[in-house]
């Protein structure tokens, strides 16, 4: 790769090594000004993937020789595949060039993440990658966040195309984002497609901070990459089966375990397999099955409604599940465990009419402020520790006691600054609001 061309912020579309040469060797180098640059994929060289170690080891060793931050971002077959794995993982660095690697076939990535672990990470959208990044032992101390960054920045399209088509003058294609990326061997389209993607985030990275920088934000935005890094995974959910599609038609609790078998007999073949379950049976043809009830296999295999690529082949799975469903004792309640997500705001006049008050007074504050951040209101303050915080609030109403509720909710220092004294103004002045309504807006 040619790293004078990206110091220029100009595209490397040079060929990425493959596993018996990661540097490239004496390939052909396309480097194009973006002003010049209209399609950038259109003028990419050829790119190989490393499947095997020794090619591996070769482009840990060119990486350790780059300077400066790591773009990295990985590829999954989500709606294709039951797990959320990566599938391939991109990594470009200013003086050692793209790298497209396969997780399934190298394995461990702890060399590489001996070299990279201490720098900085560059991606778009990062809490979208950290997970699978993370499975594979790849787990950054700090990151820029492009696409955070841009939100905070105030641009008016954060995607990856549009960001770096605003910033960098390059369009860049996207047709390539929903591909099943287990596919193998991948297409020279696609791999191109994932080149480009980490090949322009260093560039972008350095536009991105000279706009944060002119705005007064970059310190927020450090504070946003922190937490993005530090924020833990989310607990599995309780009764995952409940997110079926169309539950809330079926009715009784013998119906409701009926579903639920048929969900976990669906999920444990997905998991064996890793395919999407919804491509083995849809949650319409598990609903369908559940409420016809049919009286034996032959009546299951008949039903029309009854769908999807495993659901003839896999039949005796599916009669199994119904069976267990209509036989057990641990009959599901019909309305599930106890939620601790919050009712939705517009049932809160009924059910809690002093939180809807100070709801209703919260929000246009809160709007207002966004505004002169010049920034999405969902990144000033996370729309559920306003809810939280309007259903259950501190007791005086004072700015110290919101503050400490913010913080205790994993708000950032500078999210607290800048709302806990609104915030308390304005649930005061919902308890003053007249009991006709007056005053208020929603």
């Amino acid at each position: 790769m040619n790293p004078a061309a990206s110091e220029s912020r100009s595209v490397d579309s040079g060929v990425v090594g493959s596993a018996g040469d990661p540097s490239g060797g004496d390939q052909p180098v396309v480097s194009v000004s973006p002003s010049v640059l209209t399609t950038a994929d259109d003028l990419h060289g050829r790119v190989d993937v490393i499947a095997d170690r020794p090619g591996y080891l070769a482009a840990v060793e060119a990486i350790r020789s780059g300077t400066g931050p790591v773009s990295i971002d990985a590829e999954r077959a989500s709606g294709f595949r039951y797990s959320q794995r990566a599938y391939l993982i991109q990594v470009f660095r200013r003086g050692a060039g793209v790298f497209l690697f396969d997780p399934p076939a190298i394995g461990s990535f702890a060399e590489l993440q001996e070299v990279i672990g201490h720098e900085e990470w560059v991606l778009h959208a990062a809490s979208q990658d950290l997970a699978c990044l993370r499975e594979v032992g790849l787990d950054p101390a700090t990151v820029f966040d492009t696409e955070l960054g841009a939100r905070i920045a105030g641009l008016p399209k954060v995607g990856l195309g549009a960001v770096v088509e605003q910033l960098l003058g390059i369009h860049l294609a996207k047709e390539h984002s929903a591909a099943d990326w287990s596919t193998r061997p991948l297409p020279q389209s696609w791999l191109v497609y994932a080149a480009l993607d980490v090949e322009l985030l260093v560039d972008l990275r350095d536009a991105m901070e000279a706009r944060l920088v002119d705005a007064g934000k970059l310190e927020i935005a450090r504070e946003e990459f922190a937490a993005t890094v530090a924020r833990e995974a989310k607990p599995p959910k309780v009764d995952p089966w409940r997110r079926l599609t169309g539950l809330h038609t079926v009715r009784g609790t013998r119906g409701l375990a009926v579903a639920r078998e048929l969900w976990l007999a669906r999920d444990e073949y997905a998991r064996q397999i890793d395919t999407a379950p919804g491509r083995l049976v849809p949650d319409s043809s598990l609903v369908a099955a559940t409420k016809a009830m049919p009286a034996d296999k032959r009546a299951l295999a008949g039903l029309r409604e009854f769908v999807g690529r495993a659901s003839r082949s896999e039949l005796d799975r599916w009669w199994g599940a119904i069976e267990r469903g209509l036989a057990t004792t641990d009959l599901p309640s019909t309305r599930g465990p106890a939620a601790e997500t919050l009712p939705p705001p517009r049932s809160w006049a009924d059910k809690n009419p002093m939180a809807d008050a100070r709801y209703r007074f919260a929000r246009p504050r809160i709007a207002e402020i966004a505004e002169t951040f010049d920034m999405p209101v969902e990144n000033l303050l996370t729309p559920e520790h306003l809810r939280r915080l309007a259903w259950e609030p501190p007791i005086p109403f004072e700015t110290d006691a919101v503050a400490a509720a913010l913080e205790a909710l994993g708000a950032r220092r500078w999210q607290i600054d800048a709302v806990a004294e609104p915030l308390a103004e304005a649930f005061v002045d919902a308890h003053q609001e007249p009991e006709d309504g007056d005053g208020a807006t929603s």
